[in-house]
């Protein structure tokens, strides 16, 4: 597990920053797009992470850019209760996934961007890397809530769905046998 900061800049009056996951899986990167790639990621993490995002609802789309979700937050999570992204870039080639906060969560506490992008990095054959990583410019007034800018739930999230895959093509090779 990699974690990187890197150091914010000023933009005029704001403060823009980015936060960085990597998670190493021994998983081919097509499959980890498999979930990562569309909805299936939103459906999965409430799932199997209900103390981390209780609910995602699925506003509008079909998985590809336009598609808009509704995310929960748990009660007692710091910050607005819920936010909207959508999604602004599917490459399916090079697994890249961006998704922005259009309302809500972050931008109800100062913040003028922010933005999430999921990277599945094929390193060998059967071995792949989930970069997570967050975007964001907050204004200068409330520039101290970018301590509040985390990529905990992305770390979780990864190795959650790592597990997930994992047990599930297990599963599926049993049945087969």
């Amino acid at each position: 597990m990699h974690i990187a900061l890197r150091p914010t800049e000023l933009i005029g009056s704001m403060e823009a920053g980015s936060l960085c996951h990597e998670f190493e899986t021994d998983l081919p990167a097509a499959d980890v797009w498999e979930v990562y790639g569309g909805l299936l990621l939103g459906q999965l993490v409430p799932q199997l992470l209900p103390h981390v995002l209780p609910k995602v609802e699925h506003l509008e789309g079909d998985g590809g850019v336009g598609t808009a979700l509704l995310v929960y937050f748990p009660p007692g999570a710091p910050g607005p209760g819920t936010h909207k992204e959508v999604f602004t870039k599917i490459d399916n080639e090079n697994y890249i996934k961006e998704a922005t906060v259009v309302e809500g969560g972050f931008l109800d506490l100062g913040f003028k961007k922010f933005m999430f992008r999921l990277e599945i990095i094929a390193k060998e054959e059967k071995a792949s890397l989930i970069r997570s990583s967050i975007e964001y410019e907050v204004d200068d007034e409330h520039k101290s809530n970018a301590s509040l800018v985390s990529t905990g739930a992305l770390a979780a999230i990864a190795e959650a769905i790592t597990k997930y895959i994992k047990e599930e093509k297990s599963s599926n090779k049993q049945a087969a046998d």
